[in-house]
């Protein structure tokens, strides 16, 4: 009897376990997908992104299109549909983000492409991109009626998690995943978007060998990639960091698709600051791969500031006394014509409820804050001034017409100058007439690197690679010799085809170990001639001027702020200089109207192909210092700028310049009586 009760109880609950297994399944399976609701409308926007925008998410697109946004659009579409990198920096608020955001819901659902990745400054910044993204499939109505293999499983989730892992559909599991850092799509047969993924990333963060291995066993990787804004207000400040950005998104990112694909990326920027992330990939001179595509909140500007000075003043006056800004309004509907000619407004629907055109709007924001403006709205962020020397701009414009390479016919001298460092050496070599007028003829670095835009510690060629195994005293003197007889054994043609060597070249011996190395070197060398070690002292104003009372030897020879001396320990004489005099000297050259005596001016090139020269060249800013009775620029280095190398050979330029007797000449006085010429060899 108790047999049979235990039997029966045991029936009892393996029926209830199948019942509850029942339910369960049955709770987790979607049952059927919705009909498509509109057909015609799903098929019309397969290929094309705006007529999507516009029907699927009319609220985010319901002012009209401004041309510029009709570009970006087509070039999005471009991009998704067959592969390709593209940056679009627009005005702050003229919906970028939430265009490429949409484009990539587009490249999605219709199966163009398989795997997004978004890619954001930080990672939390990233993850807000995604939960736009899932807030459009979970809640948008229109993307429910035309998608619904897709929208109807995310629904049936209503937001939970933990859900996805035991969805199925007709009995099938789905694979869906709604993770805070990540999506997979549900696998539905027949579905374009089946397994497909959304993932995010800071761009800092872990972005390289992102793959997933599908249920058949195909290994995908993601194949379009939106880094959005992928730069901080602080990140845009440092050169350091703008270039570490840069090469993540130059190497990792737009390698995640892997090999045999061609991805597709879009970079949505704002431009922050000059040189900085966004800056750099819309210059199509230093980027062209990137298709750079820079608009503006307005196009031109207005002929008639004095009518706006006029308006503002109205403006902040009303806005003072608790007014509205009526008064201005009506002064600027009066003189509309004449206030706005000269000025386009790229997007005429954009402007506020109390504003009468996108132009008054436009001027607005500029009377409010006219450096956010020019960087925030029309993408050319004004100039930092952080120094009174040339910007990096002024720099790269500072150009001869002589090509690279060549001597003007000017000249009378060749100078030249290396800068010793662990794994590469820096160079340039300068032309000069007597009165002191230089010209850059050629720079750069040993192992050539094929390009000058490059960083010290991110070099692909260096020293020890060229020898491995080797010492550092043997690959350096090995450099050394293949660097000198480069640029001394050469024969620099002038315009007209006659020939100059270099006259003096200078190795800079300061660093470290190379002291020896160099000095070795100059004696043994078949250019002895004309090399020389170098030492560059600071000398602050709190010390004395470095020939102040130096005493006069037999060998010694001594010049403005720098000597020729032999030192203790060594049969070579070198030239010691004093750093501060002679960057400043530098750079007072570079300020001089080219063509004029003095002046300094780069070989013939693109601006862009002088942009790392000119980093260098401000890597360092001058201070105003007073000490003992006198006043001196002490050059500091910025601490977001390590490379100074070509500085230094430039400065070293100049004052082997000075050393072969170039000097400027005195103009004629107030009574028309010359003035004596300033010997180049004096003692101070």
């Amino acid at each position: 009897m108790l047999a049979d009760k235990s039997e029966q109880y045991q029936k009892h609950r393996e029926k209830m376990a199948e019942r509850m297994r029942n339910l369960s399944a049955q709770a987790r399976d979607i049952g059927a997908l919705p009909e498509i609701c509109d057909p015609d409308r799903r098929d019309a926007c397969e290929h094309n992104l705006k007529e999507f925008c516009e029907q699927y998410r009319p609220s985010a697109f319901h002012l009209g299109w401004s041309e510029d946004h009709l570009v970006a659009i087509e070039r999005l579409e471009r991009a998704v549909l067959h592969g390709g990198t593209f940056a679009l920096a627009m005005p702050r608020g003229s919906g970028k983000s939430t265009l490429t955001i949409t484009a990539a819901l587009w490249s999605l659902l219709y199966g163009h492409r398989m795997w997004v990745c978004l890619i954001g400054a930080t990672g939390p910044k990233a993850s807000k991109l995604l939960k736009g993204i899932k807030t459009e499939l979970r809640f948008n109505q229109a993307l429910l009626d035309d998608f619904p293999e897709v929208c109807w499983p995310i629904k049936c989730l209503e937001g939970k998690a933990a859900r996805a892992a035991g969805q199925t559909y007709q009995g099938q599991h789905t694979n869906i995943s709604w993770l805070t850092d990540s999506i997979k799509l549900p696998n539905i047969e027949g579905s374009k978007a089946s397994g497909s993924l959304i993932t995010v990333a800071g761009i800092t963060g872990d972005i390289r060998g992102q793959q997933e291995v599908l249920e058949d066993g195909t290994v995908i990787r993601p194949s379009f990639v939106i880094a959005d804004d992928p730069q901080t207000r602080e990140s845009s400040k440092s050169s350091s960091q703008t270039d570490d950005r840069l090469s993540i998104i130059q190497g990792d990112v737009l390698g995640l698709a892997g090999p045999g694909c061609k991805i597709a990326g879009v970079i949505p920027c704002t431009v922050v600051t000059r040189g900085d992330v966004a800056d750099q990939l819309l210059d199509r001179e230093l980027n062209p791969e990137f298709n750079g595509h820079r608009t503006q909140l307005v196009y031109g500007w207005p002929k008639k500031m004095s009518l706006w000075h006029k308006y503002q003043e109205i403006r902040e006056a009303e806005l003072r006394n608790n007014g509205t800004g009526q008064e201005a309004n009506q002064f600027y509907l009066e003189h509309q014509v004449e206030m706005d000619d000269g000025i386009k407004a790229a997007w005429p629907e954009r402007h506020n409820q109390d504003e009468a055109s996108a132009v008054q709007h436009a001027m607005n924001l500029f009377f409010r804050s006219e450096s956010a403006f020019w960087a925030e709205y029309m993408n050319q962020p004004l100039e930092a001034v952080d120094d009174e020397t040339l910007s990096e701009d002024e720099i790269t414009r500072r150009i001869s017409t002589v090509a690279r390479g060549v001597v003007p016919l000017e000249a009378d001298l060749v100078t030249a100058f290396v800068d010793v460092q662990k794994e590469m050496l820096f160079w340039v070599v300068t032309a000069w007439r007597k009165d002191f007028t230089g010209w850059v003829i050629d720079y750069g670095g040993w192992p050539d690197q094929g390009t000058n835009n490059f960083r010290y510690n991110q070099a692909k060629k260096t020293i020890s690679k060229q020898w491995p195994g080797q010492g550092i005293e043997a690959t350096l003197r090995l450099a050394l010799e293949e660097c000198i007889n480069e640029l001394c054994g050469k024969s620099w043609l002038t315009v007209d085809g006659a020939e100059l060597n270099v006259s003096k070249l200078m190795i800079d011996a300061n660093w470290g170990i190379s002291r020896n190395i160099v000095y070795s070197f100059c004696r043994e060398s078949s250019h002895r001639a004309v090399i020389m070690p170098s030492h560059g002292k600071y000398v602050g104003a709190s010390s004395e001027p470095l020939n102040a009372h130096h005493a006069r030897k037999v060998g010694m020879q001594v010049g403005t702020h720098w000597r020729i001396d032999k030192a203790k320990d060594a049969s070579v004489r070198h030239c010691l200089y004093d750093t501060n005099h002679w960057k400043s000297q530098m750079f007072s050259k570079l300020g001089t109207l080219p063509g004029t005596p003095g002046s300094l001016t780069l070989f013939e090139a693109r601006p862009a192909q002088h942009k790392t020269f000119a980093k260098h060249l401000k890597a360092e800013y001058p201070v105003r210092t007073e000490g003992r009775g006198r006043e001196v620029d002490e050059w500091k280095l910025k601490p977001d700028r390590p490379d100074n190398h070509w500085l230094d050979c430039l400065v070293g330029c100049c004052v082997a310049g000075s050393m072969m007797g170039c000097d400027v000449l005195q103009p004629k006085s107030v009574h028309g009586k010359k003035e004596k010429r300033r010997r180049s060899v004096e003692v101070l």
